[in-house]
């Protein structure tokens, strides 16, 4: 892990992961992103910062739309420590599509979300990340949120 952003407000060291650690990504897609110039997760995220730009990555590499849009949530995601490649998944599943949402949500609300979606997924509600971790998620992602206004 290398650190991409410091916040200045806080000594939050925000994560920039290489794009072959990013859950979800086949070999294939991979090498894909890094034909495209894109090989860790900072750069997907600025190369897909607006629908537009996704939308152009969709057509350059061939894909859906769709999956170009949910690598740029779990890279944005996974820029967050206390987040990272760990949860990424688990706060996309959890309906939380960006840095900038997350930094917007309860933390309660969010952890009942997370625990619905463990419960129904897993049947297991110890797998659930504590609330306190969650408010440290969203903690983090005010700080970055903070630091880029």
């Amino acid at each position: 892990m290398s650190s991409s952003h410091k916040s200045r407000k806080s000594s939050v060291h925000f994560c920039n992961w290489s794009i072959e650690k990013l859950p979800g990504l086949s070999d294939r897609e991979q090498s894909q992103l890094q034909s495209c110039g894109i090989a860790n997760t900072l750069t997907l995220v600025q190369q897909g910062k607006t629908p537009k730009d996704r939308l152009m990555l969709a057509h350059k590499l061939h894909i859906h739309l769709q999956h170009v849009n949910k690598w740029v949530a779990l890279a944005d995601l996974a820029s967050i420590p206390s987040v990272g490649l760990q949860y990424c998944g688990l706060l996309l599943h959890s309906g939380v599509v960006s840095v900038a949402q997350l930094a917007t949500i309860p933390p309660y609300r969010l952890h009942k979300q997370i625990l619905r979606l463990q419960v129904a997924t897993m049947q297991r509600r110890d797998l659930c990340p504590a609330v306190e971790e969650v408010q440290q998620w969203i903690q983090q992602a005010k700080i970055f949120m903070g630091h880029l206004s």
